[in-house]
C-alpha cells in the first residue's frame, strides 16, 4: 500500500515538473450591461418596513437587534454611497436619489416582489430617468459567540475573576439587496445581495454594554451601508483579473531554450522555437509544442489561433491538457465578446 502510494507521488512530482506558470492579465465584462443609451439614473428606496406589519417587522428587528432608525438611516447612506460612485462614471449625465418616491417593504431582510413595469414607467416619465437602482432590502443581525470554554470556579472569589475573564466575539452583519430596473425594455437588470461584517472582542462581563454601544453607534453601520452602496456601483464597470496557465518547459534542448527566454519575458523568442517543434516528429514533443504556441496566442489576445493551436494539440497529438485548455479560451472569447458588446452598445 506504501509503495503504490509513493508511486503516486512520484509520478505527480514528475508530471508538475514538466511545466510552469505564466500569468496572464485579462478583462472580464462588466457583470451588468447598461447600453449607451441609458443617461440619467433614479434611486428609490423600497427597504423600510412597512407599518401594516409592524409587528411582524418588531418581532424580525427584536431577533436581529436592529431599530427603525438605523434601517432608516442606514439605507439612505447606502444609497447616497450607490450615488457617490455612479457620479464618477462619465457615461451618465443626471444620477437622482428619488426622495419623493416613498415605497416600503412588505418584511425585513428579504426580497420583496418586483415592482410592477406600470409603475415604474410612471416613476421614470415622473422624474425624467432611464433605469431605476432600487434598494430592496437593508437589514442588520446581532450575534454574541463566546471564544473561551467556561471554567468551574471553585469559590466566589473565582466566580468573579473566571466571568470577568471569559471573551466573546461580538459581530454585526449589516445586508443590503439591489435590483435594477429598465422599464422601457421591461427588463430587470440585476438582482444582487451584498453582506458587510463589523466585529469586536470583549470581555463577557461587558458584553451587553459592548453590544449595546455597537448597536447605538449608528455610524459605524452607516459607513458600512455607505461602503456597499460605493462596492454595488462597480456591478457595471469591466474588471481586471490575472488568469494562470501551464506551459510545457521539458522535452528537448528548444524547450529548455524556449523556458529560459520565457523566463525572461521574450515571448516572442521561446515562440519561435515552439513553432518549430509543432513539426517535431515525436508525437509528445509535437503537442507540447501545439499547446505551448495557443499560450502564446492567449498572451497575445488571438485568441481564435489560440482556439485553433489547442484543437490541433489535442485532436492530432491526443494532448491533455490541451482539452481542458479549449474549453477555457472558448469562455475567454465569449467574455472578450461581451466586452465588446458592453463597449459599442
Amino acid at each position: 500500500m506504501k509503495t503504490s502510494i509513493l508511486i503516486i507521488l512520484i509520478a505527480l512530482f514528475l508530471n508538475s515538473c514538466k511545466t510552469n506558470l505564466v500569468y496572464i492579465k485579462a478583462t472580464n465584462p462588466a457583470p451588468v450591461t447598461i447600453t449607451n443609451a441609458t443617461k440619467r439614473i433614479g434611486i428609490i428606496n423600497r427597504s423600510i418596513p412597512d407599518e401594516k406589519n409592524a409587528l411582524l417587522n418588531t418581532v424580525h428587528q427584536g431577533i436581529s437587534a436592529q431599530t427603525l432608525s438605523i434601517i432608516k438611516e442606514g439605507s439612505a447612506e447606502c444609497m447616497v454611497g450607490l450615488r457617490d460612485e455612479l457620479q464618477q462614471d462619465t457615461r451618465f449625465e443626471v444620477i437622482k436619489l428619488l426622495d419623493t418616491v416613498r415605497l416600503r417593504t412588505p418584511v425585513s431582510g428579504s426580497f420583496p416582489s418586483p415592482l410592477s413595469w406600470e409603475y415604474l414607467s410612471k416613476v421614470c416619465l415622473i422624474n425624467n430617468v432611464d433605469v431605476i437602482y432600487c434598494l430592496e432590502v437593508f437589514d442588520t443581525e446581532l450575534k454574541v459567540i463566546p471564544l473561551t470554554t467556561p471554567i468551574k470556579p471553585t469559590n466566589p472569589l473565582e466566580v468573579i475573576t473566571t466571568v470577568a475573564q471569559q471573551q466573546v466575539n461580538i459581530t454585526t452583519t449589516v445586508k443590503a439587496g439591489w435590483r435594477m430596473y429598465d422599464p422601457k425594455n421591461r427588463l430587470i437588470l440585476d438582482e444582487f445581495p451584498q453582506s458587510d461584517f463589523l466585529s469586536i472582542t470583549a470581555s463577557i462581563a461587558n458584553a451587553a454594554n459592548t453590544a449595546e454601544a455597537l448597536i447605538g453607534r449608528k455610524e459605524t453601520i452607516k459607513q458600512s451601508a455607505n461602503r456597499l452602496g460605493h462596492q454595488y456601483a462597480f456591478r457595471i464597470l469591466p474588471y481586471k483579473i490575472t488568469v494562470t496557465r501551464d506551459y510545457y518547459v521539458k522535452g528537448n534542448a528548444n524547450f529548455k531554450t524556449a523556458t529560459r527566454k520565457a523566463r525572461t519575458g521574450n515571448w516572442d523568442g521561446a515562440a519561435e522555437l515552439w513553432q518549430k517543434e509543432t513539426q517535431n516528429h515525436k508525437r509528445k514533443l509535437a503537442g507540447r509544442a501545439c499547446y505551448n504556441m495557443a499560450i502564446i496566442g492567449e498572451i497575445n489576445g488571438d485568441l481564435d489561433g489560440a482556439i485553433q493551436w489547442a484543437q490541433k494539440a489535442y485532436e492530432d497529438y491526443h494532448n491533455k491538457l490541451a482539452l481542458k485548455y479549449i474549453s477555457v479560451l472558448k469562455n475567454r472569447k465569449q467574455a472578450a465578446s461581451d466586452l465588446n458588446y458592453q463597449n459599442n452598445n
